[in-house]
């Protein structure tokens, strides 16, 4: 999709919810980008203590990033907080399958970072086939130590050292600490889009990927268990193929799984609530710093009263690699200015950007309504859900006086958005 300069996209405004509202933001953001779900309300640290005593797998990252997590105050971190929250590729053990995959690579990367001010979120993608440094990693499960390389496939991190790995080559990428980290799996997926009772997503044009067993027609779906899981992963069936329009396909799901949370009656129902804690701990390995009641309270507490409008999904920049085409590398210009408005700190604005390659703003037909309960699961497979007929929400612009617009080339949305994946 090309760029549209100029363009200042309308959003839905969301009136103030309740107050559990800050920890679901947290857990559908976490879940919704293959990581962390947790769970809010008067008990939330009663309810946090529960699950993560129910699931006590942990991971150690470097020194430095341990006594940030350990000794730092996670809603006061001088330039903000930042979690990286890790998809795995792995098959061993996952949904009944049979299928043994050697190792497991990280096969979604995203960066959450929150202001230090609480008033924005951003949620960086990398792409599994960026060529990058990787520093020398010890693979905790085998003890094996891999040299440093000066440039090899992002996604080979996690085989080769585990969630620390990958905790610090995007820390060498982008200048950041990043004292938090969650690894998810499959099956994590499954079950969290399965205790929603289904994410609605817009289709734009046809979804057929034979290698993930995805079929979409054209229009509003309800998506859950191993089809949201097909959803998330399909890169064959969206826009032009690429691990690219796989990552701009996958934020038209993390939006519309945000906005259906914190606008209907999800908020309200512990026993849902509950559910996606449990679906998500159960499946996931943390940091020990994460792996902490106080620190997930605490990240509640900053998200709390953000809006949708202010959490931001993009990609990270890159450009084709003239060594290989079926790979990218960094944008170099680019990548420096959103690294940097990271590590300042900076309030900023895709008012300018373009959507992914596989995905495009709504029409009126066929998006779900943000302000529309999600619609029972499709009885058949792949067969489309009629799109609501409800008023267009209200809507309001995201620019700011003191906010600083990213670069045009910066693809992404904001939560607030609905927007269509596109088939190919």
């Amino acid at each position: 999709m090309p760029d549209a300069p100029g363009r200042t996209r309308p959003v839905a405004r969301h009136g103030r919810l309740p107050r559990r509202r800050g920890w679901t933001t947290l857990l559908t953001v976490v879940a919704a980008a293959a990581a962390v779900v947790l769970v809010s309300g008067t008990s939330v640290a009663t309810i946090a203590a529960a699950q993560l005593a129910a699931a006590p797998r942990t991971v150690q990252l470097s020194t430095d990033d341990q006594s940030t997590a350990k000794t730092a105050d996670v809603t006061a971190i001088r330039g903000g907080a930042n979690i990286l929250l890790i998809g795995s590729d792995t098959r061993i053990g996952q949904f009944d399958s049979d299928e043994d995959v050697e190792g497991a690579r990280n096969d979604v990367t995203m960066l959450i970072h929150v202001s230090e001010d609480h008033q924005q979120l951003t949620a960086v993608s990398f792409p599994r086939d960026l060529m990058v440094p990787i520093p020398a990693c010890t693979n905790p499960e085998t003890g094996t130590t891999y040299p440093a390389a000066s440039s090899a496939q992002f996604n080979t991190a996690l085989g080769n050292g585990g969630v620390s790995c990958v905790v610090d080559t995007v820390e060498n990428l982008t200048g950041l600490t990043v004292p938090y980290a969650g690894l998810i799996t499959f099956d994590g997926v499954i079950e969290m889009s399965n205790a929603l009772g289904g994410v609605d997503v817009c289709v734009a044009s046809p979804i057929d990927d034979t290698y993930t067993g995805l079929h979409l027609s054209a229009g509003a779906h309800s998506l859950q268990g191993s089809d949201a899981l097909a959803f998330l992963r399909s890169r064959h069936g969206v826009g032009d193929g690429s691990d690219l329009a796989r990552i701009s396909s996958q934020q038209v799901f993390l939006s519309a799984l945000l906005r259906q949370v914190t606008s209907n009656g999800t908020l309200s129902n512990p026993i849902t609530l509950y559910k996606l804690a449990g679906a998500a701990l159960s499946n996931m390995t943390l940091s020990d710093g994460l792996a902490q009641t106080r620190t997930l309270v605490g990240l509640a507490s900053a998200l709390r009263g953000m809006s949708t409008s202010s959490m931001l999904f993009v990609q990270y920049p890159v450009v084709d690699d003239p060594a290989d085409s079926a790979r990218v590398v960094v944008d170099e210009a680019n990548a420096h200015t959103l690294n940097v408005a990271l590590q300042t700190d900076e309030r900023t604005t895709l008012n300018d950007s373009s959507t992914g390659r596989a995905s495009r703003e709504s029409s009126d037909t066929a998006s779900p309504s943000a302000s529309a309960a999600p619609s029972a699961p499709a009885t058949t497979p792949g067969a489309a859900t009629p799109a609501p007929e409800t008023p267009a929400p209200e809507t309001t612009t995201t620019s700011s006086p003191s906010s600083t617009p990213l670069p045009s080339s910066i693809t992404g949305q904001s939560a607030a958005e609905q927007t269509c994946s596109v088939g190919n």
